[in-house]
């Protein structure tokens, strides 16, 4: 079954761009559908447009409520699922409730670990460097209400080494981001992960 794919993504999308790099290849049997995000400025759209997907950006510059056009746009598009990936906006709920256990976050860290309301990007190395921990990694959740409080799907870990710095340690992690997120696909297209 190929699975439709819708992107959320703040920034540059790097996640978005391995996942559309392994469709490419032929590794991920899916269809890359839509990409929002709330950043006019964000490398993702024009990636999307090089690509020939559907790209919006979608914010209270250009709307009174973007959670509600971002549900429209959404419901315009077959999708299966749902992918979060550097979406640094909270989700509605009233897509959380209609894509409910159909929408994917990529978190980087070891969740529980380091997560919640304001836990993003590099604050989240920041904690990992500032803890005695001796590994980090990245989680796939479904998304829920509650920030990274949805069912865990997929954890890959990395180690933290004694001299690492808060850049070389986010750099590891996002090298792994990239192979999980397009692994984490693939399990649940071929139905290994159920969601």
């Amino acid at each position: 079954m190929k699975l439709n794919l819708g992107f959320l993504a703040s920034h540059n999308g790097s996640n978005v761009e391995a996942i559309i790099n392994n469709i490419e290849l032929g590794n991920l049997e899916a269809q890359p559908k839509v990409i929002i995000s709330n950043n006019p400025d964000a490398r993702i759209l024009n990636l999307g447009r090089n690509k020939q997907i559907p790209s919006y950006c979608i914010n209270k510059n250009n709307t009174l409520n973007p959670n509600e056009l971002i549900f429209q746009t959404l419901k315009n598009y077959d999708l299966d699922l749902i992918i979060l990936a550097g979406y640094m906006k909270k989700i509605g709920n009233n897509i959380i409730i209609d894509y409910s256990n159909k929408i994917l976050n990529i978190h980087p860290s070891l969740l529980p670990k380091y997560g919640g309301e304001g836990m993003y990007g590099m604050r989240v190395h920041e904690k990992v460097i500032g803890s005695d921990d001796n590994e980090s990694g990245a989680t796939i959740h479904l998304v829920t209400e509650e920030y990274d409080q949805g069912r865990i799907l997929a954890q890959y870990k990395v180690p933290r080494y004694e001299l690492d710095t808060v850049s070389t340690l986010a750099e590891r992690v996002l090298r792994i981001e990239h192979v999980l997120y397009s692994q984490t696909l693939i399990e649940i297209q071929k139905g290994i992960i159920c969601l």
